[in-house]
């Protein structure tokens, strides 16, 4: 499908208001001078962690235990992201090289 100029603009500027309504409604909702409601406070705490756990589900939802290569990589990869994050407990740290080792061991070493 190809947009024409005017299609594009039109395309961006919805996108680009669209993005900033939702990036606003929060400060609409819950100004500073009022306080936060306990529920949201509440999901503030437990919402991280949920989609972590949504995150990893996902990755490895396609992982198959009972053909080649057995999801080794998978469980190699996710036991260098544990093991880093414990270590050094730095998220990008650990997210990067667990997904640089993830890449070689499906790259070069599990063909």
């Amino acid at each position: 499908m190809v947009l024409t100029t005017t299609q594009s603009l039109i395309l961006i500027a919805v996108i680009a208001v669209a993005t900033h309504i939702t990036r606003g409604i929060p400060f609409i909702l819950f100004p500073e001078n009022k306080e936060t409601p306990r529920y949201i406070l509440y999901l503030g705490k437990v919402l991280p962690y949920s989609a972590m756990g949504l995150l990893v589900v996902y990755c490895l939802r396609n992982v198959s235990f009972i053909s080649s290569p057995y999801g080794i990589p998978e469980a190699l990869a996710v036991l260098c992201v544990a093991a880093l994050h414990l270590w050094k407990n730095n998220t990008l740290l650990s997210i990067g090289l667990g997904t640089a080792v993830y890449m070689v061991l499906v790259q070069l070493i599990f063909k």
